[in-house]
């Protein structure tokens, strides 16, 4: 039986196994070579040219990032779909002019470069390998997450003026094979829809989410969506960072793979959790199957407040290396 992981944003109730292939495939984004504080996005015209728009493509690893510039309307042109890649560390301007920045100020894990994305943008993996587990490194670009912290003039500001509208931003991401649909998982750059506004966030940092899926991945394609809608379409800026990208094969079972500690359960106050590997976030879901609360890290502890949780049994997935396992416990 197939199953989907839910990356950041949807708790995944069912029992989970996981194995991992040592023969993974990664890449990032440093084969590609920029000038410091720069980025490339088709415009010095490369690609193949038809009607004024020129295609392109770069590749890092088993990857192929297609790449379309517009020139129909007369030059300089403008960045028309598919991917750009960035070394930008601007992380406080707001606006369109910061377009390729990610917000993180740098790369996953602190590495130069990555990649940027429009809205409904697919890549092409070679995989030669098999593969049906992929993970994504992915933020926001500055641009969207300033225009969600702040509103502009296209778009409002997440929360409105209480802080109460029920606001979220995702990447809808779909994988193929032979050009044949295999399944697709949602990740929230941001999300507003918590009955505590303490908890909504829109997401500054490198989060991973992963997919798996029953034949190979061939090629990935991107969808935004916003609740922030307007007349012509969604007013939140449709462009977000990725960078590294793993290609992996996963088996799955019916069973569960314990590898963190919790503790105390049950728990009045603050749950502690210990991992063997980096804990990237972690999802407390009830019984019902909400989310109640999300955290992102990079250390194997983590400790969660739960204080304000109502008395009764949750479930929470720790993830690593963007697969989860999930635990239950119990909120005194």
């Amino acid at each position: 039986m197939k199953k989907n992981y839910k990356m950041a944003t949807f708790a995944c109730l069912g029992l989970l196994l996981s194995t991992q292939n040592s023969n993974a495939q990664t890449a990032s984004f440093e084969n590609l070579t920029l000038p410091a504080e720069s980025y490339w996005d088709g415009s010095d015209l490369s690609g193949t040219h038809n009607n004024g728009t020129f295609y392109s493509e770069f590749v890092t690893g088993d990857f192929t990032f297609p790449n379309v510039f517009d020139t129909t309307f007369g030059m300089p042109g403008y960045w028309l779909e598919g991917f750009a890649y960035s070394n930008k560390t601007d992380s406080v301007t707001s606006g369109f002019g910061n377009l390729y920045s990610a917000r993180a100020g740098s790369g996953a894990n602190g590495t130069t470069n990555y990649a940027v994305s429009t809205n409904n943008s697919y890549l092409k993996i070679n995989n030669t390998g098999g593969y049906n587990f992929l993970q994504i490194g992915i933020t926001n670009s500055a641009y969207a997450y300033y225009s969600m912290k702040d509103g502009d003039a296209f778009a409002k500001k997440f929360g409105g003026a209480s802080g109460n509208d029920p606001d979220w931003f995702k990447v809808t991401i779909k994988a193929y094979s032979n050009g044949n649909y295999q399944d697709s998982t949602d990740f929230f750059l941001a999300d507003f829809r918590f009955g505590n506004n303490a908890q909504d966030y829109i997401l500054k940092d490198w989060g991973y989410a992963g997919i798996t899926t029953s034949n190979p991945i061939d090629s990935v394609y991107f969808e935004l969506s916003s609740s922030d809608n307007g007349t012509w379409g969604m007013n939140t800026p449709a462009f977000f960072a990725l960078d590294e990208l793993e290609l992996n094969t996963v088996g799955i079972a019916e069973t569960n793979l314990i590898n963190f500690k919790l503790y105390p359960n049950p728990a009045a106050t603050f749950l502690n959790i210990k991992n063997t590997a980096i804990i990237e976030s972690v999802i407390i879901s009830d019984i019902n199957g909400r989310l109640v609360k999300n955290s992102f890290t990079n250390t194997k502890e983590i400790k969660i407040d739960v204080a304000d949780l109502k008395a009764g049994v949750y479930f929470i997935q720790v993830f690593s290396k963007g697969i989860p396992q999930t635990q239950k416990f119990i909120k005194e």
